[in-house]
């Protein structure tokens, strides 16, 4: 009998089960897509390679704020896991899930008001907001691979080359839609939902809620000159040195990043690049300044009289490699790195075992970056001033879990920002 009862309750379950996700099926302005359905190995796929061996139960390719609350009431029904998606390049796993991914390239919409004020669909991508902003004259201080998300990127901080000069990606943010666990829809700002719109500057996406568009105060597409440059023969730790001393305090208007690669039975192959916002001139003057510092002068590429999105489309993102996993490993310092670290890094970097392609790259933080208190947003590196990032092209990676989306954390119950280990670190902003 109390097996007959278990049976009945469960098969109930399961009747119910389906009759929702017919309702919500019904219910959908844009599709749903399930192992057995067309089209579900191709929309599945994240771009991060490491991840591309998930299978989610459903993916909902969502094309209204509806779908997104008609995607997480199912889910909280049903229990599970749920991930939105918007570029897809997390190397942390976050857009990608055995549960529900929420596909919002379907809500990419981008509009201009007469206030210079952006409107951004989740789903809209960084080449898609470069050339509309362009036809404006406007522009975000944003990354640099075009089919990264602008919402992941956002969430999480946003370091781009303008950067130094308007600040972090998120610094720019002025409001956002926000589908809240529960399902209900709120809109928040510095004055509605302050504690939300805290957290969502820099404390990363998927834990509050599922952001549906983005506002953004714009700033003007300035004219840039791209830079790159190469040393044939130098010794590494003296070009770290010099770089780590002269970077992070160079004009708001420089960025220069350094880059370190190391191909297996290579040697290391060191590369600067970056921009500027002075004319030529002025910009080779500083780049003089640092080839000095150096000790060896490297060959200099310089191109001027490129708008900005332009400019974009001349740097390749070095994360796109469609047939390597990626392991990447991003730190932020508020000082140089000790000479016995840097040694040792360097060391391991040029070892020539027959192993994967390595990196070491290291960001120029500082200006506009530092000039923001740590407490009016989330980002916890207000302080910092050079970034590194280490990264590695594997074949594969194991395979993680993603996170349960979360009920959110009011702003008083967070730590805050400066608390040491504890303080809130952001998401990876690819």
């Amino acid at each position: 009998m109390r097996d007959s009862f278990k049976t009945s309750r469960y098969a109930a379950h399961s009747l119910e089960l389906v009759s929702d996700l017919a309702e919500f099926v019904n219910s959908l302005d844009g599709e749903l897509f399930s192992p057995d359905s067309s089209g579900y190995e191709s929309i599945r796929r994240p771009v991060n390679p490491a991840y591309r061996e998930v299978r989610p139960r459903l993916v909902v390719l969502c094309r209204s704020v509806s779908d997104v609350v008609g995607a997480m009431t199912y889910a909280k029904a049903t229990g599970d896991r749920i991930a939105p998606r918007g570029g897809g390049h997390c190397f942390a796993g976050r857009s990608s899930t055995d549960g529900i991914v929420l596909d919002m390239s379907g809500l990419d919409g981008i509009s201009v008001a007469a206030d210079r004020v952006a409107t951004v669909g989740a789903g809209a991508r960084l080449g898609q907001v470069y050339a509309a902003l362009h036809a404006y004259g406007r522009t975000l201080p944003a990354g640099c691979g075009p089919t990264v998300g602008i919402t992941g990127l956002t969430l999480g901080g946003g370091i781009g080359l303008l950067g130094r000069k308007h600040g972090l990606t998120c610094d720019r943010l002025v409001g956002a839609e926000v589908v809240l666990p529960d399902g209900s829809v709120v809109e928040c700002d510095h004055d509605r939902e302050p504690d939300l719109f805290w957290g969502l500057r820099g404390a990363g996406g998927g834990q509050f809620g599922v952001v549906t568009s983005l506002r953004f105060d714009t700033v003007p597409e300035p004219m840039t000159v791209r830079i790159e440059a190469h040393w044939p023969d130098i010794a590494l730790e003296q070009l770290v040195s010099a770089w780590q001393a002269w970077a992070p305090d160079a004009p708001d208007e420089l960025t220069v990043n350094l880059t370190l690669v190391s191909e297996p039975g290579a040697s290391v192959q060191a590369t600067l690049f970056g921009a500027a916002t002075f004319e030529e001139g002025p910009t080779r003057e500083l780049l003089q300044e640092f080839a000095d510092r150096a000790g060896v002068a490297p060959t200099i590429e310089v191109r001027a009289g490129l708008p900005y999105h332009h400019l974009k489309s001349t740097f390749t993102d070095p994360r796109v490699e469609p047939e390597r996993a990626l392991r990447i490993r991003s730190e932020f310092f508020s000082r140089s790195l000790a000479r016995c670290t840097l040694a040792s890094l360097l060391t391991q970097l040029g070892d020539r075992r027959p192993m994967g392609r390595r990196q070491l790259a290291f960001t120029a933080m500082g200006g506009a970056y530092n000039r923001v208190a740590e407490d009016v947003t989330a980002f916890a590196h207000r302080s910092d001033r050079p970034r590194r990032r280490i990264g590695t092209c594997l074949p594969q990676l194991p395979r993680p879990r993603a996170r349960r989306l979360g009920r959110g954390v009011p702003r008083g119950q967070l730590s805050p920002a400066g608390s040491g280990q504890e303080r809130l670190r952001p998401a990876p902003i690819l």
